[in-house]
This record gives structure tokens, C-alpha cells and sequence, in this order.
């Protein structure tokens, strides 16, 4: 190795710790089938190589295999000789341990060369189509890695939606993002087969922290390399929330892994360590009085809801809900919780106005409107649901982050406790106090889900 290529290596190796090194050593110790021998630990170690059938054995389990040949093409295309048409089939230690150096410690001008061949095999720009498919693999490869380790913190592939149409959507959301030279967005069918050089793709990974984050992940947990290193962000740590009240209830949530990692990425970080079931109308019944009394006073909330049409939509209240006939939160048209009053409108609404919301859930359950023509006045949303008056399915909600001091006793009423006309009103329209026998807090419940 010529003098110039042993300071790129040195200058890469001394960008981790000396455990760290020991932990990438051992990696490829392994990998390169020198595991234990004589010259492990002497200069000749450094003759040993890495192939592709070799990572393929050792990641066969944790890693879909076509992200295994894009990690694989992404060491073979580090150079250390400056002759890129030389590379070799076989990963040197050197291409190893750059590769690993660039990929978790690196900007993203140092990264894009690597991520370019990962993208695709031979040098020049690239179509958005290659794009995606390296960014759904990437996306479906932090699913599937990390439920191998068993990291997703309470949540599984069995208690979640189905992740296909999840990893298709949190890609096409990453991609809108692409941006031309001349600052234009190509979408749809035109983005699939525009050509993006490497600094429109320098740019993108820039900007959008999540391609970064999730190749650390799918290295770490897929080589299983320095899992508790002490430069980990916040970010990776609270990739996916602690999951609370879904424990041994048989329940598949509206959420799929991609969308929660998605949207825990977009709260607030203090928000981000932890959700808690609060309200399932498939636990709890399609009871607009159930929904208020498990919702109200328990701090910030996220809620999702399908239609009878399929749509799955949702919205975030960064405050609690609390019932009373006025809007609330921080301007005149941020949330309206409203339940049993003749004189004003009954139900949760989110954007917008009276009869006109970004959201609206009736308090006759079942009914709801998304009117936003074009956009929601209030959050510039477009229209959530299939038809702007929609038929609700299914609705959750979810505490994000610790629950506030102040819930205690107060959570624990049902609405009917606090408005008795209300309870009246069901009681002669002959309906079961739907109420009965639900009297368990969900905060109450699996405390130590893991």
C-alpha cells in the first residue's frame, strides 16, 4: 500500500475509538474468514479480503439480499488506488474500514460517492426509479433489521399494519424531496425517469437526514457492529418510540413500522422516547363519548383514522384535549372538542373552521368531513379522506411522550360521569352506556411493555 493510500486509511481508522476499531477488526476478522489466525493481529492480516458470498453468509438472516449487494458495491467501489477500472471483486480491509468510516462518521459530501454506487453499479447520474428502488430497499431493510434484533421497543410485524404500502409511501415522501440544479421538484411519472447527477444527489442526502440515519442503522444492526457507541444521536436512539397499550390485546393498529418511524421523526424530541395507546374504537367501541373520555387531559396526542374507503389519515395536537365550546390550542383554529352542548357543533375537529375543518369527527360517531378546497385554511393540508364527507372505520389515538402530572383522577371519568344529559340522551335513544364495564385507564395497563 503506497504511502499516500496508508494515510487515507489511518486518517479514516483514527475516526474511531480504539474499541470501535477493535469491534471493526473483528468484523472483518470474521468476514474475511480470518477469525483467530496467526497474522490477525500482524501487518499480513491486511492481505485478507472480503467477498460478496462471504457478506451474504454473514448477513443472510438480518438483511434482505439486495441490500447486502448494495453495501457490498458500495465497499467495492471505495478507491485506493485511484484507478477506478482496477477495483477489485474483493473488499480489502482498507475499503472495509473507509466504507465504514464514511458511511457512519461522515458529511454528506463525504458519503455521496459511496451512496452513488449503492444507487447503481456504474458511474454517472442516476433515474429517479433507481432512487427509489435503493431508497425502498433501504426503508424495508431498517424494518426488517431491526425486528431480527427484536429493537422495535413493543411494536412488531404482527401488532402493526402490513409495512409493503408503508415502505412505497415514506419512500415516495423522501424522494419528493429531490431537487433539480435549477431548484424545480420532478413528481410522479416524470421524477421516475429524470436523470439526477451526484451533487442533485449530494444535495438530497443533505437535506434529508432520514438516508443517513437509516444506512447507520441498517450497517450497526445488520453487520452488528458498535451497537453502543457513545456518538449514537438522538435521532437513531429514537428511531422508533417505546410502545405502550398494545400488549396481549390483539390489536393491529392503523400504523405501519415505516409511517411510526416517519412520524416520531417530525415531533418534537422530547415527544419522540415513547407512544401510548389511548383510544382504539375497536378496544374501546365506536362511541364518540368514549373517544372524548380516553383522550382529554392527556397531554399531546397524534390520531389516525381510516374510511370506509380505505384512507388511512390523521393529525397531531401538540396540547391536550380538553371539552369545552371553544377552539383551542395555539390559534382560533387549531382543535374543537366539543360534546352535549345544544348551541355549538358536537365533535373533534382539527383545521379550518365550523363546518368547513381540515378534520371533523362528529359526535354522531361515524361521521366525519376533510373540506380543504384547495388547501385547509389553517395548516395548508389537502383534503385526508377519500370524499370530503366520509364514512369513519376505525379510529386510534396516541400520548406521545410522558403523560402530564395533571392526569390523574380527572382522566379517569367518562364523559358521561361529567354530563349527565348526555348520559340521559343515550339512555332514551336506548343505547348501552357504552362506558360500563371499560373503566380501566389504558395508562394503567402494561406499564413494562417491552
Amino acid at each position: 500500500m503506497g504511502h499516500a493510500e496508508s494515510n487515507m486509511y489511518q486518517n479514516h481508522l483514527s475516526k474511531f475509538l480504539p474499541e470501535e476499531q477493535s469491534e471493526i477488526d473483528g468484523v472483518f476478522d470474521i468476514l474475511s474468514g480470518s477469525s483467530g489466525s496467526a497474522g490477525a493481529k500482524n501487518s499480513k492480516a491486511t492481505t485478507k479480503t472480503l467477498t460478496l458470498a462471504a457478506l451474504q453468509a454473514y448477513t443472510q438472516e438480518p438483511l434482505p439480499e439486495q441490500m447486502t449487494v448494495r453495501l457490498y458495491n458500495g465497499m467495492k467501489s471505495v478507491d485506493l488506488t485511484g484507478k477506478s477500472s482496477g477495483l477489485s471483486e474483493q473488499i480489502a480491509k482498507e475499503q472495509f474500514v473507509i466504507f465504514m468510516s464514511t458511511l457512519l462518521k461522515g458529511n454528506a459530501d463525504e458519503k455521496i460517492t459511496i451512496i452513488m454506487r449503492m444507487i447503481s453499479k456504474t458511474e454517472g447520474p442516476v433515474k429517479g426509479k433507481q432512487i427509489q428502488e435503493f431508497t425502498e430497499d433501504l426503508i424495508m431493510s431498517v424494518v426488517h433489521v431491526l425486528s431480527y434484533r427484536k429493537e422495535l421497543k413493543g411494536w412488531n410485524l404482527e401488532n402493526t399494519r402490513d409495512s409493503a404500502s408503508g415502505v412505497k409511501a415514506l419512500a415516495s415522501q423522501l424522494l419528493s424531496e429531490l431537487k433539480l440544479a435549477d431548484g424545480t421538484k420532478p413528481m410522479g411519472p416524470q421524477l421516475m425517469e429524470t436523470n439526477f447527477d451526484q451533487s442533485v444527489i449530494e444535495d438530497w442526502v443533505y437535506r434529508v437526514p432520514q438516508i443517513s440515519i437509516f444506512l447507520s442503522v441498517v450497517i450497526r444492526q445488520g453487520l452488528h457492529v458498535l451497537q453502543s457507541v457513545t456518538d449514537q444521536t438522538k435521532d437513531i436512539l429514537n428511531l422508533v418510540p417505546d410502545c405502550k397499550g398494545m400488549k396481549e390485546r390483539g390489536l393491529v393498529s392503523l400504523f405501519d413500522i415505516p409511517s411510526i418511524i416517519y412520524i416520531n421523526s417530525h415531533l418534537p424530541a422530547e415527544l419522540q422516547h415513547k407512544w401510548r395507546l389511548l383510544f382504539s374504537s375497536r378496544l374501546h367501541g365506536e362511541s364518540f363519548s368514549q373517544l372524548c373520555r380516553h383522550i382529554v387531559d392527556k397531554g399531546p396526542c397524534i390520531m389516525i383514522l381510516r374510511d370506509s374507503d380505505g384512507f388511512i389519515f390523521g393529525g397531531f395536537a401538540s396540547q391536550s384535549w380538553e371539552v369545552k365550546p371553544q377552539f383551542q390550542g395555539y390559534n382560533d383554529h387549531y382543535m374543537y372538542l366539543n360534546h352535549g352542548q345544544q348551541t355549538m357543533p358536537n365533535g373533534l375537529g382539527m383545521g379550518g373552521q365550523h363546518g368547513y375543518f381540515g378534520l371533523w369527527i362528529d359526535s354522531d360517531y361515524g361521521k366525519g368531513h376533510s373540506k380543504a378546497k384547495p388547501r385547509c385554511t389553517t395548516y395548508n393540508s389537502p383534503q385526508l379522506s377519500a370524499k370530503e364527507d366520509f364514512t369513519l372505520d376505525a379510529v386510534e389515538v396516541w400520548a406521545v411522550g410522558d403523560l402530564p402530572e395533571s392526569t390523574g383522577k380527572k382522566g379517569k371519568k367518562s364523559i358521561l360521569d361529567v354530563d349527565p344529559e348526555a348520559q340521559a340522551l343515550l339512555e332514551i335513544a336506548g343505547k348501552s352506556r357504552q362506558s360500563e364495564g371499560l373503566r380501566e385507564t389504558i395508562e394503567e395497563d402494561d406499564e413494562d411493555d417491552n
